[in-house]
């Protein structure tokens, strides 16, 4: 596997927001999802789960619901009162509009997508058209007492159902008009009963209304007579959210207490037309609050206050082993949050409001695989550089020599001057930024630290001059041929200079030629989200991971796919291999061996050796404790292409 230095940073204290609503389209089968420092994240089933699109967080924005409309547009809604629509292909806020009715604490759009309903603080519900390219105030239903905690529409588009405090509503939308009132029954506490707060509800088809409220309990009610129907005790506390399948013989439910539990419509006899819902399957994944939970065709979907994403799947809707049968949990982005400045032994951490600057440790000693060396020199904390305003940090990057650092938010870019001398530090801000350059999706320096590249939110990468002693000049911009405007995500630089690549929310990757500041080629399509990206620093060839797992290699001069790329696709990579659930983050080389591509996800770091042959099915992925027990002419006998640790877990850069 070869012989690695291994610098376990355990400083990083980096600590994701919690969850607190997710919205799931069945048509593009995506999921958005919110945390609760404001920031979105889109995550991609048809590509394997990956978190495809994101935009950071801002102080003031508190979302408190998600939907889907038709088109595909999301919009959120929170407690500052506003609706606002997301541009996934930009990653900002289009725009925000008030809702007049002070905080807004539930939204649904309607079976057709074409309307939005929202509960406000002032206990109405407003309904807003959705036009091509904005959202229009068309009406409010009469106005209730208390606040609007929950809402849901009937399937046919004429009724609306609404959770308060103590209470349940059914509105005629024509009309306006409450037509149901249900009062739903408090707990006694002592010689007094506390309030329920209907926190989620669900309107069926056939017009049976569910709700789970802070009482604990999952009831379900006819609409039409206002009569209960079931009651099932879930929660000693509260039940926060339900999520019905289409189908509607599924519902999932999320507690207070870290439970996810599933209900099922099942018949009460064998072969018996009549059905009763029955609490089916428990599940403990999250350690808080379940704040938010969804309903895939295959999967129950949970979110936490504990920052987790889980996904688990539903066996009998899955037919074999595959990425739909694994247990999913996410708490980390599936971006880049370190950088390194390699010459200088530098670390840089982005936090939501923050960077710092870290000195990686030294060792004078020496050991045999395995050994935990005592450190000479503990890693210093150097600088701390805070972001001012509300919003939050998207993207930074140092350079390789430590003497450049660039951040961005939403609306601006930040780049300081670094100096390093005699263990003192010290950091200039370069004021003069170019004005074309308001935001980045992405930063990368180049190799020699004299350019920096700026990847915007219109497809297009700005060339920064790097100018000493500290600023700053524009070069060029780059732009694909197919005129894309996604936001690109990633990039990589070759060592020599010649060549930048690029790739964008389209999953379009560019190259792009930086001799003569314009486009080279563009990387045939493959359809599925790029994950990481590097140039080998020797031969220029691209290599390029994806979310289903596949590698590929291509090569830049030759503006093709290298031999050893097609073998690849030729032979299949190992089972065991594209069976991973989670993405590959980052991509480097070992310069003493040339043939190695280091590849490493959250939970594994890999090398693979190009000079040996692929494994098939049949063959142990992870042989390494193995081949260890065996001579040295028997490990070449058995030895193959895929060399994996698993010793390190929570890897970041």
């Amino acid at each position: 596997m070869g012989e690695f230095q291994v610098h376990r940073v355990r400083f990083f204290a980096y600590v994701p927001a919690g969850i607190r609503c997710v919205a799931h389209s069945p048509r593009s089968a995506r999921l958005a999802l919110a945390r609760t420092d404001g920031a979105l994240e889109v995550y991609n089933f048809a590509a394997n789960y990956f978190q495809e699109k994101g935009i950071p967080g801002h102080e003031t924005r508190s979302t408190e619901a998600l939907c889907w409309t038709a088109g595909d547009r999301l919009f959120g809604a929170g407690l500052g009162g506003d609706i606002s629509e997301y541009d996934l292909e930009k990653l900002r806020v289009k725009y925000s509009l008030d809702g007049f009715g002070g905080p807004i604490w539930s939204m649904a759009a309607d079976p057709s997508g074409t309307q939005l309903a929202v509960g406000c603080e002032d206990g109405s519900v407003k309904l807003f058209q959705v036009l091509p390219d904005k959202i229009q105030f068309e009406r409010s239903l009469d106005r209730q007492k208390g606040r609007v905690m929950s809402l849901s529409w009937h399937p046919s588009g004429t009724r609306i159902a609404v959770g308060s405090i103590d209470l349940l509503r059914v509105f005629d939308v024509k009309s306006g008009h409450a037509i149901q009132r249900i009062l739903v029954d408090r707990r006694l506490q002592g010689l007094y009963s506390r309030e329920c707060v209907v926190w989620s509800v669900a309107f069926l088809s056939n017009g049976t209304i569910v709700s789970s409220d802070s009482v604990g309990k999952v009831q379900f009610w006819d609409s039409e007579k206002g009569t209960l129907l079931e009651t099932h005790p879930v929660s000693s506390s509260a039940v926060l959210c339900l999520a019905v399948s289409e189908e509607e013989d599924s519902i999932v439910v999320g507690t207070s207490e870290g439970a996810v539990y599933q209900f099922q419509l099942l018949p009460v006899k064998w072969g018996s037309a009549e059905s009763k819902w029955v609490r089916t399957k428990p599940f403990q994944h999250h350690t808080h609050d379940v704040r938010a939970v969804a309903h895939s065709a295959t999967a129950l979907i949970s979110g936490g206050l504990d920052a987790q994403l889980v996904i688990r799947p539903l066996m009998e809707k899955v037919h074999g082993k595959g990425y739909d049968a694994a247990l999913r949990k996410f708490t980390f982005p599936h971006r880049r949050l370190v950088s390194c400045a390699k010459k200088a032994g530098l670390l840089l951490f982005q936090f939501p409001q923050h960077l710092e600057l870290w000195r990686l440790g030294a060792t004078n000693s020496a050991g045999k695989d395995g050994d935990i060396l005592p450190v000479s020199r503990a890693p210093e904390h150097l600088l701390q550089l805070k972001s001012k305003g509300p919003e939050h940090i998207c993207c930074s990057c140092i350079s390789l020599c430590g003497s450049w650092i660039a951040y961005s938010t939403a609306s601006r870019l930040h780049l300081h001057r670094v100096h390093l001398e005699n263990g003192s530090v010290s950091v200039k801000r370069v004021s003069k930024v170019p004005k074309l350059l308001c935001s980045a999706h992405q930063l990368l320096c180049s190799a020699d630290s004299t350019s920096l590249f700026v990847a915007s939110d219109q497809g297009a990468v700005h060339v920064l001059k790097l100018l000493e002693p500290g600023g700053c000049g524009h070069l060029q911009t780059l732009r694909p041929n197919s005129g894309s405007t996604e936001a690109v995500y990633l990039l990589a630089a070759s060592a020599d200079g010649d060549w930048l690549a690029a790739a964008g929310g389209d999953w379009e990757i560019n190259v792009y030629s930086l001799r003569h500041f314009k486009p080279h080629c563009t990387v045939p399509a493959y359809n599925c989200a790029v994950t990481a990206l590097a140039i080998h620093p020797v031969t220029n060839n691209l290599v390029i991971t994806h979310s289903d797992q596949q590698v590929f290699e291509f090569s830049i001069p030759d503006r093709e796919y290298t031999t050893w790329s097609r073998k690849v696709q030729q032979h299949g990579l190992h089972k065991g291999w594209l069976e991973r659930d989670m993405p590959i983050t980052h991509i480097a080389f070992n310069p003493k061996q040339p043939t190695h591509i280091l590849l490493h996800d959250t939970h594994m770091f890999c090398i693979l050796d190009k000079s040996l042959p692929l494994p098939d099915d049949a063959t142990p992925l992870m042989n390494q404790t193995s081949l260890k027990q065996l001579s040295e002419k028997a490990r070449r006998g058995h030895a193959h292409a895929f060399k994996i640790c698993k010793k390190y877990q929570g890897l970041g850069q």
